[in-house]
């Protein structure tokens, strides 16, 4: 049971815990490395983010720890949790203008260009549309603007429309583009959600202008004032750096996208919201998302992998959101999960028992005869 502590000891508390998301940086940092490096050294943040966190996390024990009231409100009054979120928009800008400056460098050999390409995909994935995750949730609008400028770079920018208010209404149900079903392999997933989840946001976006009493496809569409700006960037690189650059910034692009997508497929996996007497969904719960309490991922990732307590109340900020005990639970951190999924019949010998444990004890959920899952062997 939590205790109250005094003022000034909680105050000094949530200080030091807001310096422990201070370990995020360790990704930028390596991926200047790979920017300016040569060699071997350009893969030093897909070594780190792929070898390094998923073996360190299984040595490290999991951290479901929790904050008090009195230590979540302080925790949203102290300001250095957003300013670290605030931090990522011009740290990615500048690393993405590094990226484009040195892709072009002569006598870079075929190795070093994919490795700044690697490592400045994963920097969008994990600080472009991660942290874009978390601000486009805000509720101001200069905050959701910013979660717009870190979409641009991975050209993902109509994520903030469909994820807000596709996503959220309906995962865990066959509705949902970017709810993994179950059996179903990762690049099958990669190519559905992709192309699905981009024809909701027009969706989703065209449907707003008309309840408003606006054009659909008018100067007001969310949809394509982004394809604007992106296509502004493109042609802005185009034009200043060449065919070269954009060529690695479009594949740059492209794996950040599929690192989001990836995330995105290990954190539903297989589950499934049941219908009420009317045939309606039942509201989201704790129990239709995948967790992990692996505190390297946590913190590298603003806390993402507390994803349950996300959907149960989104606008919650990253550094208040809990550990569930009730919600499932990934074999490992969400970068070992995801270097599963590449492989999925692992995946699925590891997560399927798992889906069917849930299904046993969890009323919430679909039956294994929805589910075409065959039940455990006695």
């Amino acid at each position: 049971m939590q205790t109250a502590l005094p003022l000034d000891r909680t105050k000094r508390r949530i200080r030091m815990r807001a310096l422990r998301y201070l370990v995020t940086l360790i990704g930028p940092a390596w991926g200047l490395v790979g920017l300016l490096g040569h060699g071997p050294w350009t893969w030093a943040l897909p070594i780190y983010a792929f070898v390094v966190v998923p073996l360190a996390e299984l040595i490290m024990p999991r951290r479901p720890d929790n904050l008090s009231p009195e230590e979540e409100a302080q925790a949203l009054r102290d300001p250095l949790f957003d300013i670290l979120v605030y931090l990522m928009v011009p740290i990615q800008w500048g690393l993405l203008v590094l990226f484009l400056l040195q892709v072009g460098e002569p006598g870079l050999s075929r190795l070093g260009l994919a490795g700044r390409i690697a490592s400045m995909g994963l920097l969008c994935g994990i600080y472009g549309i991660n942290v874009a995750h978390e601000l486009g949730h805000r509720a101001t609008r200069w905050e959701r603007d910013l979660a717009r400028a870190l979409l641009l770079t991975s050209l993902y920018m109509h994520f903030i429309i469909e994820h807000n208010r596709g996503h959220h209404s309906r995962v865990a149900t066959e509705e949902d583009p970017a709810t993994a079903r179950r059996g179903e392999w990762l690049y099958a997933f990669w190519l559905r959600s992709v192309l699905f989840s981009f024809l909701s946001a027009w969706r989703i976006e065209a449907a707003r202008l008309r309840k408003a009493g606006h054009a659909p496809y008018g100067w007001r569409n969310e949809m394509i004032h982004a394809l604007l700006w992106q296509g502004g960037l493109l042609a802005a690189i185009a034009l200043s750096l060449g065919a070269k650059a954009l060529v690695a910034f479009l594949a740059a692009a492209l794996i950040g996208a599929l690192l989001l997508e990836t995330v995105n497929y290990i954190e539903h996996y297989g589950l499934r919201r049941k219908r009420d007497e009317k045939g309606r969904y039942r509201r989201v719960e704790h129990v239709h998302s995948w967790n992990s309490d692996h505190l390297l991922g946590r913190l590298t990732l603003f806390e993402l992998t507390r994803h349950s307590d996300h959907h149960w109340k989104a606008s919650k900020k990253y550094q208040v959101l809990h550990s569930i005990t009730t919600a499932p639970q990934l074999p490992t951190g969400y970068p070992g999960c995801m270097l599963l999924s590449f492989v999925p019949p692992l995946f699925f010998a590891l997560m399927h028992p798992r889906l069917r444990a849930l299904a046993a004890r969890d009323p919430r959920l679909e039956g294994l005869t929805e589910w075409g899952l065959r039940p455990a062997q006695p």
